[in-house]
């Protein structure tokens, strides 16, 4: 008699999940936006060090694009493992793919607009030279990414979405040449391993969050612990990957002897020590979800610990986008 019934049951403890997912986004979002935006000024304060103008809004912005370069590089990723599982069920979730190359598209949009300005802050479209944009390197390159997320929006609607990956591959091409100026001491090894580092980052950070969302549409099947284990492998190379061209490049542009220095009395090295921090809590939580998937009575448990992992890489996203607006290291020899 003083049992609920199965409508109160399902309805009750249901919404309270639901209202702390929809906060948790919420501050998550939050997050991710104040901190390109409040993160230069906390950097170089005390560094001496000058940042161009609106700092804040091109770290927002270049972390914009990356988000929306890790989404559908990610689907892909992931789709690519599901179909190496012999009983992967047939549901899939709703691609993400078109919305993330649209807001890829305005934010390139938006870094295009302060390149043609002489990276000025452009006050109303009259500042704005888009024939500048063919005479310089980076303009050039900042076309590229604008028209390779209009091409890949175009192709994520198409009847054969893979071929985004190459106007996604475009757009982390131009990025290491962007990150790597022909002035600078070997910029094409430079490129090279930008390019590495972006192309594995994108790949784990996207191939996460679409992993995720694959094994919540499934419900708790057998083929979802498959799929993580599947991609706990291959994000163990990318880790890899990850780590080492970080480090070289770290190295490039702070030699070994001035890097505890630089870590501390840089805006750069500041940024960078916060990514590393970020970065370890990842490994954690990757190690802690991979132990659950080998150890635990249901390895599905290991949900939560990725669930986790998932939205500290949203903030390293965000950090890397501080980390592209500020002002280089000081190479001291």
């Amino acid at each position: 008699m003083t049992r609920p019934t199965a409508e109160v049951a399902a309805s009750g403890p249901a919404r309270r999940p639901g209202t702390w997912r929809a906060v948790a986004v919420l501050v998550l979002a939050a997050v991710a936006v104040l901190v390109p935006l409040l993160g230069p000024s906390a950097a170089l304060r005390g560094t001496g060090e000058a940042a161009a103008p609106g700092v804040g809004g091109v770290a927002l912005l270049r972390g914009v694009l990356f988000a929306a370069l890790c989404v559908p590089a990610g689907e892909l990723f992931v789709d690519r493992l599901v179909r190496r599982l012999p009983d992967a069920p047939p549901e899939r979730p709703a691609g993400w793919a078109v919305f993330a190359a649209a807001a890829g598209f305005v934010a390139a949009l938006g870094l295009a607009s302060v390149v043609s300005t002489g990276n000025l802050v452009p006050h109303s479209l009259a500042d704005v030279d888009v024939g500048g944009l063919y005479r310089s390197r980076d303009g050039r390159l900042a076309l590229i990414e604008v028209n390779a997320f209009l091409l890949a929006g175009l192709c994520a609607r198409s009847r054969r979405p893979a071929t985004q990956a190459w106007p996604l591959a475009a757009v982390a091409v131009a990025e290491a040449l962007r990150a790597h100026p022909a002035p600078e001491h070997g910029p094409l090894l430079g490129s090279a391993l930008t390019l590495v580092h972006l192309t594995c980052a994108t790949l784990w950070v996207g191939g996460l969050l679409h992993a995720l969302r694959m094994l919540r549409r499934w419900r708790g099947r057998a083929a979802g612990a498959a799929l993580l284990g599947l991609y706990a492998r291959v994000a163990a190379v990318l880790l890899a990957a990850i780590t080492a061209t970080g480090v070289w490049s770290s190295l490039r542009r702070m030699p070994l002897g001035t890097v505890l220095d630089q870590l501390t009395t840089t805006a750069y090295g500041r940024t960078l020590l916060a990514k590393v921090v970020l970065v370890a809590a990842v490994v954690v939580l990757a190690l802690w979800a991979r132990f659950r998937l080998r150890r635990a009575a249901d390895p599905l448990t290991a949900y939560v610990p990725a669930r986790a992992e998932v939205a500290v890489l949203g903030l390293v996203v965000a950090v890397s986008g501080v980390l592209t607006a500020l002002p280089l290291p000081i190479r001291w020899t």
